[in-house]
């Protein structure tokens, strides 16, 4: 038996475990657990309660009764989540007595997943006031880590790793927490090592816009609020996501000022792409009032025009230059050849990772654009 190769200097301890479906009758499952008794040695022994089609008030009625007959017994349950009720399941499980849980990291498992242990963790911890050993500063790491080797998309909305679930979209939330946490409750983004976003879209509000300027240490009078607030509003409808780091270029193109004084600018560029011929592209950037060119080729164009940047940074400035660790394009819904093409690039320059966006026809354009974002954004750093 496998039990038997583990060595026992290593400290682990086998656990072995009689599995049963609460998919029967509830009358049959004492007689279907009973051979657990004659399992005879020194392992730990322990029924392991797999559920994948009951609802919560089926598993606490089962539960209880497999408690009453074994009282002495330590229960694990496992629940599968084809009816997206694993987690209600799970806590099911628990007010019955069960005090082992099995969970998944993000909920991946067969078929729709298992439990996942974020929300899990939470719900115990929150409304049962149960003590584990989970550090929930982590969790959020350690799902991403998976998502990243799992290949499986986190989904934006999923409960406290969804990348929008401590996003406030409506102004009046927003507002809310300016009036001394109004909306606030147990599930503050901190507790899981994230932090307080206030999106801006068609949505917005002033106060959404007020807090992410007060992040960028930036104050705008009445008037300027007024207008910038339009403008946002204005792209939201247009389905162009706006982020924190576009609100310096909003500003500036609604106030119609030069104070945001960019330090890099495309002065021009020009790409080709012709059968049979690698990509190239030749640039003029304008960084700190010095004009610099440079051309290459590439697997692509935005490719060509990139590895043209990065010599301009590493080889002429000595400089370093950010590593491209994301690329995702969209379109709005139902949008056509001639649609608006919305590029967002993830970043990663020394220990810090950010987003820009980019906006345009074209698909090179909008990474073009995404990408001289990203260079003035480091100037600052």
């Amino acid at each position: 038996m496998i039990i038997n190769m583990i060595p026992k200097e290593t400290g682990l301890r086998p656990l072995a475990f009689r599995r049963f479906r609460c998919v029967v009758p509830s009358t049959n499952l004492p007689r279907i657990s009973s051979g657990l008794n004659s399992f005879s040695g020194s392992i730990p022994k322990s029924r392991f309660a797999f559920s994948s089609i009951l609802a919560p008030l089926q598993v606490i009625e089962f539960m209880r009764k497999m408690k009453k007959r074994y009282p002495d017994t330590h229960f694990d349950f496992h629940a599968h989540n084809d009816y997206d009720l694993a987690v209600s399941n799970v806590l099911a499980a628990v007010l019955s007595g069960v005090k082992g849980l099995h969970t998944t990291i993000n909920g991946l498992g067969e078929r729709a997943g298992n439990a996942p242990l974020a929300s899990v963790q939470a719900i115990l911890k929150d409304h049962f006031n149960a003590i584990t050993n989970i550090d929930e500063s982590r969790l959020n790491d350690v799902s991403r880590v998976v998502e990243s080797y799992s290949g499986i998309v986190i989904p934006a909305n999923k409960p406290i790793v969804g990348e929008n679930v401590f996003t406030q979209v409506a102004g009046v939330h927003a507002d809310g927490d300016n009036k001394s946490n109004l909306y606030c409750n147990d599930l503050l983004p901190e507790r899981f090592g994230r932090i307080r976003e206030y999106a801006l879209g068609k949505t917005s509000g002033k106060a959404n816009i007020r807090k992410n300027l007060e992040s960028l240490g930036l104050e705008l009078d009445e008037e300027s609020m007024r207008k910038v607030t339009e403008r946002i509003i204005e792209l939201g409808d247009k389905k162009e996501l706006v982020t924190q780091e576009d609100l310096p270029y909003i500003i500036s193109d609604v106030l119609k000022h030069d104070g945001m004084n960019n330090k890099v600018k495309l002065k021009s560029y020009f790409v080709t792409l012709a059968h049979g011929l690698k990509p190239m592209a030749t640039l003029s950037v304008e960084i700190d009032g010095q004009i610099h060119e440079e051309s290459s080729s590439g697997d692509g164009q935005y490719d060509a025009f990139v590895r043209a940047l990065r010599k301009i940074y590493k080889v002429t400035l000595g400089r370093k230059f950010p590593m491209l660790i994301n690329y995702a394009v969209s379109i709005p819904p139902g949008g056509r050849t001639d649609a608006f093409v919305q590029t967002v690039i993830t970043w990663s320059f020394g220990e810090k990772v950010f987003r820009t966006r980019g906006l345009d026809a074209d698909q090179t354009e909008a990474a073009i654009k995404a990408t001289i974002k990203m260079l003035n954004i480091i100037e600052e750093y």
